[in-house]
């Protein structure tokens, strides 16, 4: 699976986060064929799961140039890969406060903190996503799954304070078998 057509992952899905994360946004967020030689190879490297080696590579290049937007990515795509989520957090939100007209490091960001169920701030940041490119459909995607599990969440308190609503419990149950089945709304 590849960010750009892997929705958030789902409450029930939470383990499918590190492998929704590579693919067509690193290829996308790579510059030109001449320079996209170590890219390449860091991406080759992390894909066929040889991460340690992926990460040594990324950190061979960023020695020489640390400020390189699009390996301290791969870098972070990298460690998500392997469960080291709060360092990779981190480095998505250098990439957010020193590149913020990137899309993809919003977009990484967002998908880290859905799985923590921290929903309001992953919609905040897909939104900043979408305002620097409102045509990353991958953004609109997982934008879609973080509201329908927002609204699921208030359906739910709906419920607590009326039990006796029926049509907030078909609500949840219609919005809980959307997600579980990985459509958008």
């Amino acid at each position: 699976m590849n960010a750009d057509r892997t929705p958030l992952p789902r409450t029930n899905r939470l383990q499918a986060l590190r492998a929704s994360l590579l693919g067509v946004v690193m290829t996308a967020f790579l510059c030109t064929t001449a320079q996209a030689n170590p890219y390449r190879e860091v991406q080759r490297l992390s894909s066929s799961g040889q991460h340690g080696k992926a990460l040594a590579q990324a950190d061979a290049y960023l020695s020489e140039k640390p400020r390189d937007p699009q390996m301290r990515f791969l870098r972070g795509v990298t460690l998500t890969e392997i469960g080291r989520g709060a360092e990779a957090e981190e480095i998505f939100r250098q990439l957010t406060r020193e590149f913020p007209e990137l899309p993809e490091p919003y977009n990484n960001l967002a998908v880290l903190l859905a799985a923590r169920q921290d929903l309001d701030q992953a919609r905040v940041l897909l939104e900043a996503a979408l305002r620097n490119d409102p045509s990353y459909a991958t953004a609109h995607e997982n934008l879609g799954d973080v509201l329908a599990q927002l609204a699921a969440r208030s359906y739910a308190k709906a419920l607590q304070i009326e039990p006796g609503r029926s049509s907030n419990r078909r609500k949840i149950g219609q919005l809980q078998q959307m997600l579980s089945l990985g459509h958008a709304p």
